[in-house]
């Protein structure tokens, strides 16, 4: 009888988690399609190097000689409104404000060959089709939409390293699959150097493609098999004034010509189909070589079942998902928060092929020797709680991320680690020296498997590049002055933020001397601190405070994505000597009070691209990064429950499930990495610090799995959308008495529970 009992126990155990609905299903990658999110929709695997996803139209990033603004929209590609589709893509950016990629561009059509996209309002004239989000389906590592003026179904998944397509044609004698290699994101006249495509056979297809953009020289190398032998083929160069054609003029080069080289080219294959017949794509990327590319292809997809690729790639994502277990309230929380990791795990990205060679930045060939080589380092954005993020549940991949860095900087010229890099370039995007943030907390939290005093020697070269935006000035003066470096307050808050960073590298490196420097150059936001305004305020290289100044108005006055208000409360790694400044902690708690409750008239971000009123509360920029950490400041005033009542207002009205559900720029990963640290309950207010602030859980219940082995599971008690105020806190059944947990105590312990209440425990300070 017992036996009969225990089988069937196990038969419902078995049938109940058969029924539990897999964590991917939960992702939604429409979140952040429209308005600013520029997320896009398409396939990947975590980290994936190929990502692929359809353009929805073909915006020039020039118009009359000018930068159009209209670009801005389109830096994943994707946008939701749009109503045709031009065709898909393996390279994107997820929520950059700025853009580059869109390589590779494959299109399926029927009927006259076109080989140009033509527009939206006249689709016939062109290869793009319309299409409807009733016929679109957006998954895990899966795309599928139906193409409606060819009525082709077109259907995609990845590898790490090779997109598979799989497209479902009519019966017709004109099917074609088009190739665009002209095709952009933030494409300009100038934008191609130089492409190159070979027809190996009647299925495989190999080339590169050179472009100068946000990467000035980026070149990506190309192979393209396809199921079906084609039937003809052909190319069109687009190259203009080409002077010189060399003894090539004696071919006839656009028809069944096995190669072609250009600047502006397009090719098509030609197929007969048959009613509901596939024709299927692998096409493997590689940043060294076609060989290589194909290398990957055959190691990654060695045969052409679409769908076990599709699974496969699933099953990474649910791996990667299975990180972190949460119970929600609403099933729109858990789609936020699971679509949440996908965003976060889907940059920076693998760069190097299957046998671990890359380009480097100094475009030679190296080879990663015992780490991943990882590209896409968007670290004005990620510092401050994506790779914090990391180094709580992906340590192994953060510590290869900055071998990355650490591989970058020895090939640098300028002997600097990175600012904003991608495909072995530097594109110098935004401000400071972010890089020694992820590392500084990378050590302060044990995750150190890489040479720390190397570490800290590239830091060092970093702090001291004095061409590099007002570091020079920053240097002798103690601040960047305005009349000689624009955005002169945020760069040296930035900078004297990471200055404590490389302070605290100092430290654990056994560095007294370099730890005493950093540690009084991270004091210089005192000297850009005017007591009579209270704010943050630019200052000239005479030592004199710019006597025209608004702290309402980003533009002119000192800052860069962010006005006076905002970037004022920018001293992370000092937070009590902020208070401080600001009249003490009753003034200081009034201050953001009226932060997050004053209006901001329209003007001052009418000319702020990617900032809407979508991401604004008061004046409390969420949807841009410089205040991610403000709603926890109340931490250290006496009125810390308003960090517990903001964070909660701040994740319901600036996340939901919808396509417009991103209140900014995800930022290849920092808008979704603060939603998730603030649903558990905590964030990190300073990376390089082994602390983390405490905040009020969105979240039921959570379960942490650690490399370490060890889980941490967090309960939320009494949890509900009225109960936003914490009244206890206990950690393995002893009671926090700070607003403060550690690293160490996170991934350590087995129980974290807060004891949620309607009211605020105002004793609790």
């Amino acid at each position: 009888m017992k036996t009969k009992f225990l089988l069937f126990a196990i038969f419902i155990i078995s049938v109940a988690a058969a029924q539990q609905k897999p964590k991917f299903k939960y992702i939604n990658p429409l979140i952040g399609t429209q308005r600013m999110g520029h997320t896009f929709p398409g396939a990947t695997v975590p980290f994936g190097s190929v990502q692929l996803s359809p353009e929805t139209d073909t915006i020039s990033y020039e118009r009359n000689g000018k930068y159009n603004g209209k670009v801005y929209e389109y830096c994943a590609g994707y946008q939701y409104d749009d109503k045709t589709i031009t065709g898909f893509s393996h390279t994107h950016f997820s929520g950059t404000g700025h853009s580059d990629l869109g390589d590779f561009l494959i299109m399926p059509t029927t009927g006259v060959l076109q080989l140009n996209p033509g527009t939206a309002s006249a689709t016939e004239k062109g290869y793009r089709s319309k299409y409807s989000h009733d016929n679109e389906i957006a998954e895990a590592n899966y795309y599928k939409v139906k193409l409606d003026d060819y009525n082709i179904t077109a259907e995609m998944t990845t590898s790490q390293r090779v997109g598979f397509h799989q497209y479902t044609f009519p019966k017709t004698d004109s099917a074609h699959i088009i190739l665009d290699l002209m095709a952009g994101i933030y494409n300009h006249n100038e934008k191609n150097v130089w492409t190159f495509v070979r027809i190996e056979n009647d299925t495989l297809i190999t080339g590169y493609r050179q472009t100068q953009g946000w990467a000035r020289t980026r070149t990506v190398y190309f192979v393209m098999s396809v199921s079906k032998p084609f039937k003809s083929y052909g190319f069109q160069k687009n190259d203009e004034n080409n002077i010189y054609n060399g003894f090539w003029r004696k071919f006839d080069q656009s028809k069944n010509f096995p190669e072609a080289a250009g600047r502006k080219l397009k090719m098509y294959l030609d197929f007969d189909t048959n009613e509901n017949e596939h024709i299927k794509i692998k096409f493997a990327l590689s940043p060294v070589s076609t060989a290589g590319a194909l290398a990957n292809m055959t190691s990654e997809i060695p045969h052409w079942n679409f769908e076990r690729t599709k699974s496969e790639g699933q099953q990474l994502w649910e791996k990667e998902l299975q990180r972190i277990e949460v119970e929600t309230l609403t099933e729109d929380d858990k789609i936020n928060f699971y679509t949440a990791m996908y965003h976060a795990f889907i940059n920076p990205t693998v760069y190097m092929d299957s046998d671990g060679k890359y380009k480097g930045l100094d475009q030679n060939v190296h080879q990663a020797d015992g780490f991943t080589n990882y590209t896409t380092f968007s670290l004005w954005d990620t510092y401050r709680a994506l790779h914090p993020l990391f180094n709580l549940v992906q340590p192994k991949r953060n510590s290869d991320m900055i071998r990355s860095m650490l591989a970058h900087y020895d090939q640098s010229v300028h002997n600097a680690l990175p600012v904003w890099s991608h495909y072995a370039n530097e594109n110098w995007c935004m401000i400071g020296y972010h890089a020694v943030s992820v590392i500084a907390d990378a050590v302060a939290k044990g995750n150190s498997d890489f040479d720390v005093q190397k570490a800290l020697k590239a830091s060092i070269s970093s702090s001291n590049l004095d061409y590099y935006d007002g570091i020079g000035y920053y240097k002798n003066l103690g601040y960047v002055p305005e009349d000689k470096n624009g955005a002169s307050v945020s760069k040296t808050l930035e900078y004297a933020y990471d200055d404590w960073c490389i302070a605290q590298i100092a430290k654990a490196a056994g560095d007294e001397k370099a730890y005493a420097e950093y540690s009084k150059r991270a004091q210089n936001y005192n000297n850009v601190f005017d007591n009579n305004s209270g704010f943050m305020r630019p200052k000239f290289s005479n030592g004199k405070f710019k006597a025209e100044f608004d702290p309402l108005d980003t533009h002119g006055q000192g800052f860069i994505e962010g006005n006076a208000w905002n970037y004022s409360l920018y001293v992370p790694h000092h937070p009590e000597q902020l208070v401080e400044l600001n009249g003490g902690k009753k003034r200081f708690a009034e201050h953001l009070d009226e932060l997050f409750t004053m209006e901001l008239p329209d003007k001052y971000f009418a000319d702020t691209e990617d900032i809407t009123r979508d991401g604004i509360i008061g004046n409390y920029v969420h949807g841009n990064e410089p205040s991610h950490h403000v709603a926890y400041l109340y931490n250290w005033t006496s009125e810390p429950w308003k960090t517990q009542e903001k964070v909660r207002m701040i994740l319901k009205r600036m996340y939901h499930s919808g396509p417009d559900g991103l209140g900014g720029n995800d930022d290849t990963g920092q808008m979704s990495a603060w939603y998730i640290f603030s649903a558990l309950g905590f964030y990190p207010v300073s990376p390089g610090s082994p602390d983390y602030a405490l905040g009020s859980p969105l979240v039921k219940s959570a379960v942490l799995r650690f490399e370490n082995g060890k889980t941490l599971k967090i309960t939320a008690k009494n949890q509900s959308d009225k109960n936003v105020y914490v009244k206890n806190v206990t950690l393995n059944g002893k009671t926090v008495d700070r607003f403060t947990i550690s690293h160490d105590q996170i991934v350590n312990c087995g129980d974290l529970i807060f004891y949620m209440d309607s009211k605020p425990n105002k004793n609790r300070q």
